[in-house]
């Protein structure tokens, strides 16, 4: 049974004007690709010794995978099946980058994991909010790529090749505990998080991975998640009842 809804007209003409705005080799000859050396220290070199804040960003995510729940990667196992395909989103409430100011803007991936998290190799498409400027999607890639250090450049060092990077437009919803994301016409999913014996939301903390690094992650599962990336060279997705996570990111550097 299918479970996308139908988007708004405003909604479907925004995804119909999406634009591809890089592939891995246009990610890296652009200076993106720093964020992947993260772990020899070059994220970083550009701003040792200077005493301002490169950035400071907080917001939400929302997240699903194939994984069952919850999702061995989150503490150091194997994932279910031996590969994850994986949805996620930050959306940046406020913040600025490099005095760039980012808020209100949402970014995502895609990816596929071949094996155990720590082990790298990830392959990702990576979508920005059609509603940033050329210089806010700028910003929110370095932060996302590493390239300004801070815990989510040993993220992004996981990544062994970034398929493409393009602009759709986001919907990231949470209203009432459950969370929608909508990722142009690659990726639709609907989650919302499990809640213990006092009706508060079931808390993973001190995990050994994370996708929001030095925050609680609110443990669900998604009620849909649909995924449509062949054309990029991942696996498309229709499940139900499988992980999620929901959560709150505060990210400086």
């Amino acid at each position: 049974m299918s479970h996308r809804r139908e988007r708004p007209a405003a909604h479907r003409a925004r995804a119909s004007r999406r634009r591809v705005i890089g592939t891995a080799g246009a990610w890296a000859g652009a200076g993106m690709i720093g964020g992947l050396l993260a772990r020899t220290g070059t994220a970083t070199s550009a701003h040792e010794g200077e005493n301002h804040m490169a950035y400071e960003i907080e917001g939400r995510l929302l997240e699903v995978c194939t994984c069952n729940v919850l999702c061995p990667c989150w503490v150091g196992e194997d994932p279910d099946g031996g590969t994850c395909d994986s949805v996620l989103g930050w959306a940046v409430d406020k913040g600025t980058v490099e005095g760039v100011d980012v808020s209100g803007l949402t970014l995502a991936l895609s990816v596929h994991i071949p094996g155990n998290v720590f082990a790298g190799d990830w392959r990702a498409v990576v979508y920005v909010d059609d509603r940033s400027t050329e210089k806010q999607q700028e910003q929110l890639l370095k932060v996302f790529t590493g390239q300004l250090g801070g815990a989510i450049a040993d993220f992004a060092a996981l990544i062994g090749e970034v398929i493409a990077v393009e602009r759709v437009p986001i919907e990231f919803l949470v209203d009432d505990g459950e969370g929608t994301l909508v990722v142009g016409d690659y990726a639709d999913m609907k989650l919302a998080p499990f809640q213990g014996a006092t009706g508060k939301a079931t808390v993973l903390q001190e995990s050994v991975f994370s996708t929001i690094p030095g925050s609680p992650a609110f443990v669900g599962k998604a009620e849909y998640f649909r995924r449509t990336e062949t054309a990029h060279g991942l696996s498309n997705v229709d499940i139900q009842g499988q992980n999620a996570i929901q959560g709150s990111f505060h990210f400086t550097a």
